[in-house]
């Protein structure tokens, strides 16, 4: 593991250690509180257990001459110290009346209240004071004495500073602190090491894909990758399948807009040199006019493959765009009608309409522009297939309860027809039946196909039951 990993805001492994670095230091901190509680409370026990010994051997010298209390405090019961030059030890002895036998006199008193310890079966006190500007901790131990007709209660008072016992719990902070110092850096680097075999798959499988060349959208295989990383490598060959999709899709927009326009402006071309070449008036009249029709008719099929490769490209996107304002279905009927009006009385086909919905509005949700320029294709290809003088029929009506659709529209006509074994075939690309209408590009119903499952539509095309051509039917969502 790298220092500047640790440190990188962005780097898995160092957010793994800093997140467990800092539990691991509150631990470290937590036991280190708790053993120096610990430690400077057995180096209370240890020592206090000496200070009572000792008080107890001062007492046992305790004796009555002449009427009077002597004592001789012996070396030994001062040797539990002196072989410490951390520590220094201090007494006194007094008798029944509370007077000095022996010992400093200016030891500190023993404060009122202060409580007999449960420790001992003795009664023996201890507290913490301060003398000659030093800490000290004194034992104030109680003897009852019956020798020499005197009887009564003596008190022998030890004292210790506490260097010996602060040396003893710093001694055991220091071996905790390092030790535990020692085991939170060791877990740290062993975690380091973990984490770095650990994710050095996601490295190889970076690698990997790194090594892939450009054109190659195979599938990365799983056989030998770690369970965890199962989601990322289905995820990333999903992408990278879907990267190929739409790397195909622009190659085949490529292929047919150069296939599909080559044409066109090769003839728009032989028309304007000819009108250029020969001069004549009518000519050039003749020529511009055919010119404005081939214009017209690449600028529709320029449009529609346009239309097809945004399609194409952002299907997905269209499906996750937020829900869109609803629109009249009628409204755009009407509009697609009013703007073919015209081609139809040119060909004398009584064009008509029929809304026979319990809501005249029949509100919609979906991309008005898409659905409009589903309404539009399929309009004209029954202009386009329907001879002169017939008849073509729009429906509005509303769909069967209980189902999920809200309402159907068709659209039929008196042309010719489409036989029931190519009416599939018909939806493809570039696709023109044998004895269709001259004008058509076959990319009206592929765009209308495309559409109509964007919008989760229903299309389906029957025999005319009343015109006798093609009925084409569009299931509407409620």
């Amino acid at each position: 593991m790298r220092l500047e990993q640790l440190f990188n805001r962005r780097s898995l492994l160092g957010k793994f250690v800093r997140w467990l670095l800092l539990p691991l230091l509150l631990l470290w901190i937590i036991n280190t509180v708790v053993a120096y509680q610990i430690s400077s409370a057995a180096a209370n026990l240890a020592y206090d257990r000496t200070l009572l010994a000792s008080a107890r051997v001062i007492a046992e010298q305790v004796m009555v001459r002449n009427g009077k209390l002597h004592v001789e405090v012996p070396y030994i019961a001062l040797d539990n110290f002196e072989y410490d030059n951390r520590g220094q030890m201090f007494y006194r002895v007094s008798d029944f009346a509370g007077n000095i036998i022996s010992g400093y006199g200016d030891l500190p008193q023993m404060p009122k209240n202060t409580p007999r310890t449960e420790l001992y079966p003795a009664l023996v006190h201890f507290h913490d004071d301060i003398y000659r500007e030093r800490p000290i901790r004194m034992a104030t131990f109680y003897k009852p004495l019956f020798e020499g007709g005197l009887q009564g209660m003596i008190k022998v008072e030890v004292a210790e500073t506490t260097e010996a016992r602060q040396y003893m719990t710093h001694q055991v902070l220091n071996y905790t602190l390092w030790g535990q110092g020692l085991l939170v850096f060791c877990a740290l680097c062993f975690v380091g090491l973990a984490m770095t075999r650990i994710l050095q798959p996601i490295r190889l499988l970076g690698e990997e894909v790194i090594r892939r060349p450009p054109g190659d959208f195979s599938d990365i295989e799983v056989g030998t990758t770690h369970s965890e990383l199962l989601p990322l490598v289905a995820a990333i060959n999903q992408y990278r399948r879907r990267l190929a999709q739409l790397l195909m899709r622009y190659q085949r927009f490529a292929a047919d807009a150069s296939h599909q326009l080559r044409t066109p402006l090769a003839v728009m071309t032989t028309q304007a040199e000819h009108a250029l070449r020969d001069g004549s008036p009518e000519v050039m009249r003749e020529s511009l006019t055919e010119l404005k029709q081939m214009l017209k008719k690449t600028t529709r099929l320029t449009n529609q493959l346009l239309l097809l490769a945004k399609m194409d490209s952002g299907s997905h996107q269209l499906r996750r765009d937020r829900p869109q304002p609803p629109f009249s279905l009628l409204d755009s009927i009407e509009k697609i009608v009013m703007a073919k009006l015209a081609a139809a009385r040119r060909k004398d086909i009584d064009l008509g309409l029929e809304n026979r919905c319990r809501d005249q509005n029949v509100p919609l949700h979906g991309k008005q522009m898409l659905i409009e320029e589903v309404l539009l294709n399929l309009l004209d290809n029954a202009l386009r297939h329907t001879p002169a003088g017939g008849v073509i029929t729009l429906r509005l009506y509303d769909a069967a309860p209980g189902g999920d659709r809200g309402c159907i529209f068709e659209i039929e006509d008196s042309g010719p027809g489409i036989q029931p074994e190519q009416r599939e075939q018909v939806f493809e690309r570039f696709h023109q039946l044998p004895d269709a209408a001259p004008g058509g590009s076959g990319l009206g119903l592929a765009i209308v196909k495309d559409i109509c499952r964007l919008h989760d539509i229903d299309i389906s095309l029957h025999d005319g039951p009343q015109l006798g051509g093609l009925l084409v039917q569009l299931a509407f969502k409620r």
